[in-house]
């Protein structure tokens, strides 16, 4: 898990920009014919999707579903710095152009590195090398968006529905299951408390660093979602000790 940490922040393996493309043209949103600038292929066959393992399959649907979010914006960044439309990338392959957009915007526009273990895709290869020769532009691009609609990130552009979900769910206690084939409910505890936790009888008696066993489930335990991040990097997520919900 620590090696996939370092990997997303350098980009992804060719697999999951490829997969992450074919979810993303299954889950896209279709404009009508008056305003459709951009356009994708009609692929209307199921994708066949192969994930290398349970992490790689998340972080391909977490970087479609992140794509779709911010559709409309990436489109205008391709539009408006000239990247598209692009003659030597068949409409076929524009989810895949708007996937890794997605993600180099999220890097700073910074190059992605290659993993010797990576297995390349040639279609991957060729929208990652069309990408870094625009960057630039496409910096530039969106730059001007975010000065255009007086943005601080590109947070804003998020559909007020999609934000209003969003703020609900981050609102929301998490679960972590405790794995016991790899340490005791009793062992979790001390470790917990030895790192300034306190342990509360239910969630309405939650403040920040607190926690409460689950009234049904003996190996279940909930926090407030203001301790996910923090809790994610301790050991014992990166251990398999713990297991997010």
């Amino acid at each position: 898990k620590r090696t996939m940490t370092l990997i997303e922040k350098n980009g992804y393996p060719d697999a999951v920009y490829m997969n992450a493309a074919k979810i993303f043209e299954g889950i896209r949103t279709e404009k009508s014919k008056d305003s459709k600038l951009v356009h994708y292929g009609n692929n209307l066959e199921s994708p066949m999707l192969a994930f290398k393992d349970e992490h790689c399959r998340r972080v391909s649907y977490e970087l479609a579903f992140s794509a779709l979010k911010y559709q409309s914006l990436l489109e205008e960044i391709l539009l408006d710095s000239g990247a598209y439309p692009c003659y030597s990338i068949p409409d076929e392959l524009t989810s895949l152009l708007v996937v890794m957009l997605y993600d180099l915007q999220g890097r700073k526009f910074e190059a992605r590195k290659i993993f010797d273990e990576e297995e390349p895709v040639a279609e991957v290869q060729e929208v990652g090398h069309y990408l870094y020769r625009y960057m630039i532009k496409l910096a530039a691009a969106l730059a001007r968006c975010r000065i255009k609609h007086d943005a601080l990130s590109i947070d804003y552009f998020v559909p007020e529905t999609i934000w209003k979900q969003e703020q609900r769910v981050s609102a929301l206690p998490f679960c972590v299951w405790i794995n016991t084939y790899k340490i005791s409910l009793q062992d979790v505890i001390r470790d917990l408390e030895m790192k300034g936790l306190t342990k509360v009888e239910s969630v309405s008696d939650f403040d920040h660093y607190t926690y409460a066993m689950d009234q049904h489930c003996h190996d279940v335990l909930v926090f407030p979602s203001s301790l996910k991040e923090e809790l994610l990097d301790l050991d014992l997520f990166a251990d398999d000790k713990l297991l997010l919900q």
